[in-house]
């Protein structure tokens, strides 16, 4: 029997994370975004509420909650601002949740667990000035000497760039393979921030996202130990798309918070603006964009609790949550025009925030594959032409009797969050 009803944790979540937002960001955004500064502060919050490590089992640190939880925390966050939402993909998606998956028990002791408490901050490094939907034309290399790699290269486009203190990066382990630009070449490693010949800086110019934290590093030479590869070498591609199925996961969840603010905001905005006599939510056209704000809300929402609820009960659904990140982002990017044209010329400045979310709401149909990607990844399902093949790790089934006596739990479901 299909179930469409939340749990009780599910709802005091929602309105836990809603609260706290509202609260504590949403009356500084504004001020935030236009200074372009990241406040490192909400970063404790969300620390302290245990939203770092929602979905990392009680045994290492978090919360234990399920990956429903995850997306509903994601919707929530973006509702406010995108840049809360990039904290847990970066952080929870594309690096913790790989580590629970693909790392060693050491790994999972020194790194998982107190990133999950919120201890320490994870990023993800795939990209690079070169190569960003072409992950085989990276150039980073990891050459072995020894019982130890030496990285060089450069990464951009990284959020928390000059926060994180360890990211997942990813560089060509075999240099035969790089040539042939064979995907079975590249290795994963974890690189702390501390090790000698890592740097980073910040991005300035960008378009959205100015209360973020986005950037690029570095790697000259940079020695890590055999004890940080993650998974076998040559494993490194399988990692970063496996990866990118939880980073799409929550992205696909931000989007669809980011509908419903758009949708929020021009239905305040058309009862009280009047035009030619009346609220202008009386005319048609703007009924229309209404309509489908709502009917993009309602569809974005169900395709990613059907992700959800496929990682709860551990079944591979790199097709589906392609399919919600995709539908979500096009559905955001669409509600955002929308939402300026029904604000007018109102909508383009800076008082209303609907400009914000229409400055926003252009990356995630970039990152963590394009919707054109993706729009050709699902034409391939179709067709035959895509299937998925088993890997040797897979994101653990959630299992709610684990879950059990977490502290975090306890924080992250009180509505009287800090």
């Amino acid at each position: 029997m299909v179930n469409f009803e939340l749990g009780d944790d599910h709802r005091l979540l929602e309105q836990s994370v809603r609260e706290w937002a509202a609260r504590e960001v949403a009356p500084r955004i504004h001020d935030l975004d236009r200074a372009h500064h990241f406040d490192r502060s909400i970063l404790t919050q969300m620390a302290s509420l245990g939203l770092l490590g929602i979905s990392v089992p009680v045994e290492y640190g978090g919360a234990g909650m399920d990956y429903i939880s995850l997306g509903l925390a994601c919707e929530e966050l973006e509702y406010v601002d995108t840049s809360l939402r990039v904290i847990m993909s970066v952080h929870a998606g594309l690096n913790s949740l790989t580590l629970l998956s693909w790392g060693t028990e050491d790994q999972k002791q020194r790194y998982l667990a107190p990133q999950a408490q919120g201890a320490k901050i994870a990023s993800y490094g795939l990209t690079e000035p070169s190569a960003g939907s072409d992950a085989r034309g990276i150039q980073s290399v990891a050459i072995k000497r020894g019982d130890r790699y030496f990285l060089s290269g450069e990464k951009m486009w990284i959020s928390l760039a000059d926060v994180a203190d360890s990211f997942l990066v990813f560089a060509w382990s075999d240099l035969d393979k790089k040539k042939e630009r064979d995907p079975a070449g590249l290795s994963a490693f974890i690189v702390e921030r501390a090790f000698k010949g890592f740097s980073s800086g910040t991005l300035k110019e960008k378009w959205g996202i100015l209360a973020g934290n986005t950037g690029f590093f570095k790697m000259d030479d940079v020695e890590v130990p055999r004890e940080n590869l993650v998974g076998r070498e040559g494993e490194g591609f399988k990692i970063a798309m496996f990866a990118l199925d939880q980073g799409r996961y929550t992205v696909a969840a931000g989007a669809t918070g980011l509908i419903r603010a758009c949708r929020d905001a021009s239905v305040r905005y058309a009862k009280a603006r009047k035009a030619f006599g009346v609220e202008i939510g009386s005319h048609q056209l703007v009924k229309e964009m209404l309509a489908q704000m709502e009917s993009d809300y309602e569809a974005a929402r169900l395709l990613w609790l059907r992700s959800g609820w496929l990682k709860n009960v551990g079944k591979r659904n790199t097709k589906e949550t392609g399919l919600a990140k995709w539908f979500s982002t096009v559905a955001s990017e669409r509600a955002a025009g929308d939402a300026v044209q029904i604000h007018g010329a109102n909508g383009y400045s800076d008082e209303y925030p609907v400009g914000r979310f229409y400055r926003n709401c252009k990356g995630a149909v970039i990152y963590e594959g394009t919707r054109e990607i993706h729009k050709i990844m699902q034409a391939d399902y179709l067709l035959g032409y895509r299937t998925d093949r088993p890997t040797r790790c897979t994101l653990p089934a959630w299992h709610e009797a684990k879950s059990q006596g977490s502290s975090h739990k306890a924080q992250v479901t009180s509505s009287k969050s800090q």
